[in-house]
């Protein structure tokens, strides 16, 4: 999986990924998020686009990331998911913590 994190703003960070959201890279994503979040990008909005599967380790690693944003005051969006990990997200009732938007540009509207 590839990696890239833009700072959009002062307090928000954009992370493009691109590849499987899995076991494999599942820790280094955690790691990133939490050094997005110490560094004072505590909204993290996530382009899943670019995502053609994740599995329960790739959603512990967003719930986990969700959690240490909102505790620094922000909040972790996902934008762009596909079909599989809209399912994901519905069956495991996710969805609710992790709202999942349109686009980016969606997910960026703070208003």
């Amino acid at each position: 999986m590839e990696i890239t994190i833009t700072p959009h703003e002062p307090t928000t960070a954009i992370v493009y990924l691109q590849g499987r959201l899995n076991l494999l890279v599942a820790g280094e994503l955690r790691q990133r998020l939490l050094q997005e979040v110490a560094e004072g990008r505590s909204i993290l909005v996530i382009d899943m686009s670019s995502v053609s599967f994740i599995d329960s380790s790739g959603l512990g690693a967003l719930i986990g990331s969700l959690k240490i944003a909102r505790l620094a005051g922000g909040d972790l969006r996902l934008a762009a998911i596909n079909d599989q990990a809209e399912t994901l997200l519905r069956l495991t009732t996710l969805n609710k913590l992790l709202r999942p938007y349109a686009d980016v540009a969606a997910a960026l509207d703070l208003g």
